[in-house]
């Protein structure tokens, strides 16, 4: 792939309560049973939109007006990304009025100075949309970040035979020369050789 294009492409988510005094009690549980029972779920990378809305609910106290620009997968020691999933996802949220912009990470788990949940940066200036970079509506964000994948490797399956020891990275954002948001991506990088792929976040369809 031309290292232009790939350039310019890859810069392109109750508790019970125990009433029931008259029942009868229960036999008490073995302590094999118990460790079954508390064994909790093998924590595992999600998608973007599950990321996405994590975040969403911290992020939209901020500002009335909030609205995202961008979203991007990133690396979380002991995790490995795969099918368009991550450990590690940062959003960019701005506020027009406000004419100030925020990111906001959401982590799977503790690795080193992350936290596990969503954590927020302080608010700095932006200056408002560009060509190469427009505010998100969350009602064209209908594709999530493995569907996009999919799609993107069937795309690259060729390429991806030859250098599957690329990681990836997957980013969703907006631009002018889009007719919707679009899912970015990118395998390897520009230096060091890599593939490129583009889709539409709205109909999952590949981009040309």
């Amino acid at each position: 792939m031309d290292k232009h294009l790939l350039k310019t492409v890859a810069a392109v988510a109750a508790a019970f309560v125990l009433t029931a005094c008259s029942e009868s009690p229960k036999p008490a549980e073995t302590p094999a049973a118990e460790a079954k029972k508390e064994a909790p779920k093998p924590v595992e990378p999600v998608t973007g939109q599950t990321a996405f809305y994590q975040i969403y609910k911290l992020a939209r106290p901020w500002a009335a007006d909030l609205t995202a620009l961008s979203l991007k997968s990133g690396e979380l020691e002991g995790f490995k990304n795969a099918d368009g999933k991550a450990a590690l996802w940062t959003a960019v949220f701005v506020s027009p009025s406000l004419r100030q912009a925020r990111n906001f990470t959401y982590a799977i788990a503790d690795a080193g100075s992350i936290q596990k949940g969503v954590t927020a940066s302080s608010p700095q200036a932006w200056s408002g949309e560009t060509k190469e970079s427009r505010v998100i509506q969350q009602s064209a964000f209908q594709i999530d970040s493995d569907a996009a994948y999919k799609t993107a490797a069937a795309k690259a399956a060729d390429w991806l035979k030859e250098h599957a020891d690329k990681k990836f990275t997957i980013t969703l954002g907006n631009a002018s020369r889009f007719p919707a948001p679009v899912w970015v991506i990118v395998w390897g990088d520009a230096k060091s050789g890599g593939y490129a792929s583009t889709v539409n976040a709205s109909n999952g369809e590949l981009m040309k």
